[in-house]
């Protein structure tokens, strides 16, 4: 594990204007990846020892902690994060915590994955962040209770040893281990408050789950799909086309800024596996001013070579659904979909199945993984 950037000590009271004016943050590389604990692919916090002044479930928010420095209740200061009391030693002799008090937080990721970074983000936590914290990580099968993941024959394998942070700060993490990971386990040393969590890494899907289904989306996230390059992202990231569900708003989906030249833009996607795809949605909901006018699907079997088309340029409309069944299946790996000539769409579904060395190759990662 090495910490790409760090941060420790307290960040100064907040003095008014801007709360993110004095924000300490830097580039994480790993951020370009999935976040694996984000909540809209059923990522959730199963349990926590303590969330007295600010409740556990804030750490998944996917939007940014706000502050507001009027806003108290009747536990004091209501902080946007997990907040655990101030931790007492065990006498007035001995008032201070053990070195080995902590506080902790149960974390189900959305996807199951190998975890390539964590940001551990104290936002507006200033004075009472932890001061240390650490990660580790299980892979536990099924749908296991709290009282499962702390049960003593679970295997927890350390991912952030024991770490200072800072306040105010984005305290990132690179990881190293190469396993596949359902749940974390987060740690304050010995207590205070975390505004978000965000785990970044690649989905490693369940082979057995994706062969019982059949035919499945091959490109969504949740599935093990990645958006690997794209001509713009200025108002919003690619990977939004592959969340799992429908768009609920404009920002949910993918738009470009306006073209004042004669090219035109593109997504393009690394399926799950190498698979046969029939089916292809381009949904196009919220984009009503703002939609693409027409796209063209392209495909292409391995990591090199051209592209055929599957799916000739075609007139979209704002705001629909559009639906297309291929005349025939077509091998691929990779997808490329090109929109002309600017504007967006919100999501892409690829419906198909892994071809059988497709399927092989997923089975082989799996077990290589531990999963």
């Amino acid at each position: 594990m090495t910490a790409t950037a760090r941060f420790t000590g307290d960040a100064n009271p907040y003095g008014g204007g801007d709360p993110y004016a004095d924000y300490r943050t830097a580039d994480f590389p790993f951020t370009a990846l999935v976040d694996l604990a984000d909540r809209r692919l059923g990522a959730g916090v199963v349990a926590a020892n303590d969330e007295f002044f600010a409740e556990r479930e804030n750490l998944l928010k996917p939007e940014p902690a706000e502050f507001d420095p009027e806003r108290f209740g009747h536990k004091g200061k209501i902080m946007d994060g997990w907040e655990t009391r101030r931790r007492r030693g065990a006498g007035a002799d001995r008032p201070h915590p053990a070195d080995e008090d902590h506080d902790w937080a149960l974390v189900r990721l959305g996807a199951p994955g190998v975890v390539r970074g964590i940001v551990v983000d104290t936002a507006h936590f200033r004075g009472n962040y932890p001061q240390a914290v650490s990660v580790e990580a299980a892979c536990v099968p099924g749908s296991p209770s709290p009282e499962d993941l702390l049960a003593p024959e679970v295997r927890w394998t350390t991912l952030v040893p024991r770490t200072a942070v800072g306040g105010h700060a984005a305290n990132g993490f690179a990881v190293a281990a190469g396993q596949r990971v359902t749940h974390l386990r987060v740690k304050q040393h010995p207590d205070g408050g975390i505004a978000r969590l965000r785990v970044y890494g690649e989905v490693t899907p369940d082979p057995g789950w994706l062969a019982a289904l059949g035919t499945f989306d091959l490109v969504a996230l949740e599935n093990g799909g990645t958006v690997e390059d794209a001509s713009d992202r200025f108002y919003s990231p690619a990977t939004n086309t592959i969340q799992p569900g429908t768009s609920r708003k404009m920002d949910d989906g993918w738009e470009t800024r306006r073209r004042r030249d004669r090219g035109n833009d593109w997504i393009r996607y690394r399926l799950v596996e190498q698979a046969e795809i029939r089916a292809v949605e381009i949904d196009t909901a919220y984009l009503k001013g703002n939609s693409a006018g027409w796209a063209s699907l392209s495909a292409r079997d391995g990591e090199s070579g051209g592209w055929t088309e599957v799916l000739p340029r075609t007139r979209l409309q704002p705001d629909t659904n559009h639906r297309f069944v291929l005349p025939e299946a077509v091998r691929a790996t990779h997808v490329r979909i090109d929109i002309f000539p600017d504007g967006g769409i919100s999501r892409l579904r690829l419906f198909g199945s892994p071809t059988e060395e497709g399927a092989a190759r997923l089975a082989a990662r799996h077990r290589e993984l531990g999963g």
